[in-house]
């Protein structure tokens, strides 16, 4: 199903132009305008309806419009790309849906993206919190490392040719004597 074709606008259609085909697409197919209809109807219109609200949910969001832009430019066919929701029982669609409703996923070519480690992994290492964790961690170990090559080098100017062992051994004689 494609989305863009679902709610009659364009691939380059902006935010405000989708909003307005999604709503004037709900007037025309909301369930309550048809409740007094066939059945048959009232299914169709109620199907339509929430193609429609997936539709802009999608396409409204910019990231869910640009993972959907990806996934379904890269499959072969747009009849290869299926687009669902976990929860089936989510209700009409928008401002109708359940509390789960931010749960979805998209799978293409047999490929759940939900589930792609190199996906998650992906964006768990983009994120804002995670680089700058990144950068700390960074320069508390290049802070470690300048202070152990700065305390041998100290060392080594106020003793010279002596190694820290020869030092220690000194300081070991040093005590017996006194001790004696």
């Amino acid at each position: 199903m494609d989305l863009y074709k679902v709610l009659g606008v364009s691939r380059s259609a902006t935010k405000d132009e989708i909003k307005e085909a999604f709503r004037k697409l709900a007037v025309k197919y909301h369930p309550d305008k048809h409740s007094h209809s066939p059945k048959s109807i009232q299914d169709s219109a109620t199907l339509r309806f929430k193609q429609v609200s997936e539709a802009y949910q999608v396409l409204s969001d910019d990231r869910k419009r640009a993972h959907y832009n990806l996934t379904s430019s890269s499959a072969s066919s747009s009849s290869s790309y299926s687009h669902h929701y976990r929860n089936a029982s989510r209700g009409y669609g928008y401002g109708y849906a359940s509390s789960n409703s931010s749960s979805y996923s998209y799978s293409s070519n047999n490929r759940n993206y939900t589930s792609n480690f190199w996906h998650i992994a992906l964006r768990l290492f983009s994120t804002r919190a995670f680089l700058l964790n990144l950068a700390f961690a960074g320069a508390l170990f290049g802070g470690i490392v300048a202070i152990d090559t700065s305390r041998e080098t100290l060392w080594k100017m106020h003793n010279s040719g002596k190694s820290f062992e020869e030092a220690m051994e000194s300081i070991e004689k040093a005590k017996a004597h006194r001790d004696k």
